[in-house]
């Protein structure tokens, strides 16, 4: 199915003419009937000589009800303009257009209707000057050129590009209601993606599932876009469905009320609405100083947003601005000079040669130094090559990476046998496995028991340690004899070096262990029935008199055990079940 809306003026024949292509009545309710004019979304469908299905969203054209057009008009690819012969190019066919131009919408079909009323010429040659599409002449009435407008769209629709069926959904909700006996029901123009019966989708931050789907009055078990479609919502109030809202693949956008945009159009007060897909959402604009087309807007509710989304702004009585969004999670102006800062870095994405450009997945990882994969995909930028530093789902800048692989080796350098998270915090990064990844990629140190050592330790002290953690393999408590030592390469100069890089626990200066053999111990002591002996925490380590007396005396320094008397311990706090 192909989807395109109708455009124009008040009282234009646009309902006239979409009735006539398809049989249905668009306008919905008995006032539009009433008054001849529509006032909210129509829909109805056809099908082309070529056998192409085309479904239009038929929007109103009176001022009054400019937000329900635009409400059509946002998620769709291509327009029909309707113009009356009669009547020519008046005041809504110019904001019906500026829309058009404003969302980026640059493929449709002009039709002159009425044209048994008077000779189109003028009003074509009217058109002609603002409008390039391709120009069909009809009477919505007589019927007189359906046959070439039927054409007409045909070949329109068969110019579309083809929409990404793999995408993740996006359905900006243009109408909600209830059937008895199926509950809430919502309808909207699928632009990309698939929908399927049981799908599960967020709605406001919940997740729902998809209780059937209907296409052009038709159930279906599953709806390619591009189409318009109906959604029953499985336990969903009507109330939580309203026009605006969306049905989201889960995981796969970001809900944002701030960002970062180009604005063409005009100046522009400090408060408007964007309109985006059947969106309105009150706004506060905060350009980037005078003389730059770059803004920041800070929205009255979050929306799903992507970089190189097209949407506009409005405010009564002023044109109509254009909105190109850049950044949908952008940094924080509190700091002096951020504002000016920001508005460097959104600099090449201004205006001239970069008009319509957008920030791809190095640049916003550019700004950001580290992000995850799958946010940048979110974000609409594709993640980039395999290639790119980092960890897991995390991502980092690659001038990002050399600069905290130095950051890194200081602070080894300064503190050797540094904890892996310590290094984080001071590196101010999100995971340990980015610390990690940095070590192995960018250092000479290496990832032991939790802690960073190599870098800054003689290699002589690694190959020394290395061999005491052979010696302790299977018995981790059975310290080597203080004349063993020397054998090992642990020479007193050796073992200072390596304690103070936290490679090694030196209890005594002839009992050495390995780092993190004391918190083990107390998790052993802790199982034992409490209080116990020196004796019984022997037996329970494996180890003998010469290593317990003296492990057991830095536990109680470290608050892991305590004394109740001469003979008896008990283990302290988290360790003691």
């Amino acid at each position: 199915m192909y989807v395109i809306a109708t455009a124009g003026h008040v009282d234009h024949g646009k309902s006239t003419l979409v009735r006539a292509l398809t049989g249905i009545e668009p306008d919905r309710w008995a006032e539009e009937r009433r008054r001849g004019m529509t006032i909210d979304l129509g829909f109805a469908w056809t099908v082309l000589p070529s056998g192409r299905r085309l479904a239009f969203v038929d929007v109103p054209g009176h001022e009054r009800f400019v937000t329900n057009m635009l409400a059509g008009l946002g998620p769709v690819p291509a327009v029909m303009f309707v113009l009356a012969a009669d009547q020519g190019w008046q005041a809504q066919s110019q904001e019906h257009w500026e829309a058009i131009e404003a969302l980026g919408v640059d493929r449709g079909l002009l039709v002159v209707t009425r044209c048994d009323l008077m000779d189109p010429a003028l009003a074509v040659d009217e058109a002609r000057a603002r409008v390039s599409w391709p120009v069909v002449t009809v009477s919505g009435r007589t019927g007189e050129g359906l046959d070439d407008l039927r054409q007409g769209l045909d070949l329109l629709v068969s110019s579309l590009p083809p929409p990404d069926v793999r995408a993740p959904v996006r359905l900006w909700i243009d109408r909600a209601f209830t059937i008895k006996g199926a509950g809430t029901v919502v309808t909207g123009t699928l632009a990309a993606g698939t929908l399927r019966v049981g799908d599960v989708l967020v709605l406001d931050g919940a997740r729902v599932r998809v209780k059937a789907l209907q296409v052009t009055g038709e159930p279906a078990g599953e709806v390619a876009a591009a189409a318009r479609v109906a959604v029953n919502l499985r336990g969903v109030d009507r109330e939580r469905a309203a026009r605006g809202k969306t049905l989201l693949t889960p995981d796969a956008w970001l809900e944002t009320d701030v960002v970062d945009v180009r604005l063409d159009g005009g100046d522009l007060p400090r408060e408007a609405v964007l309109h985006i897909g059947s969106a309105s959402v009150p706004t506060r604009v905060r350009p980037f100083g005078s003389g730059t087309g770059t803004a920041r807007l800070a929205l009255a509710r979050p929306i799903p947003l992507r970089v190189g989304d097209r949407a506009l702004l409005r405010c009564s009585g002023r044109p109509i601005a254009s909105v190109l969004v850049l950044d949908v999670r952008p940094p924080s102006l509190r700091r002096r000079g951020a504002a000016a800062r920001r508005a460097a870095e959104l600099a090449p994405f201004d205006a001239g040669e970069s008009a319509g450009r957008v920030p791809d997945a190095a640049t916003v990882l550019g700004w950001r130094g580290v992000v995850r994969r799958s946010e940048l995909a979110a974000m609409g930028c594709d993640p980039g090559s395999p290639d790119v530093p980092g960890a897991g789902d995390w991502v980092v800048d690659p001038g990002r990476w050399k600069e905290l692989a130095e950051r890194l080796g200081a602070i080894v350098a300064e503190q050797p046998g540094i904890p892996v998270d310590a290094a984080r915090s001071a590196l101010g990064l999100p995971s340990r496995e980015l610390v990690e990844a940095l070590v192995r990629a960018c250092s000479p140190a290496r990832v032991a028991d939790g802690r960073i050592d190599g870098g800054g330790v003689p290699e002589t002290v690694v190959n020394a340690v290395e061999r005491l953690r052979n010696e302790l393999a299977g018995a981790p408590y059975q310290a080597p004899e203080a004349a063993r030592l020397p054998a090992l390469g642990l020479t007193t100069r050796t073992v200072a070096l390596a304690a103070r890089a936290g490679l090694v626990l030196r209890l005594t200066d002839g009992v050495v262990l390995l780092p993190g053999a004391d918190v083990a111990a107390a998790r052993i002591l802790a199982g034992l029935p409490q209080p116990f002996t020196a004796g019984d925490a022997r037996v329970a380590l494996g180890t003998n008199r010469r290593v317990v007396i003296p492990l057991l005396e830095h536990l109680d320094r470290l608050h892991l055990t305590r004394r109740i008397d001469d003979r008896l311990r008990v283990v302290t706090g988290a360790h003691h079940d």
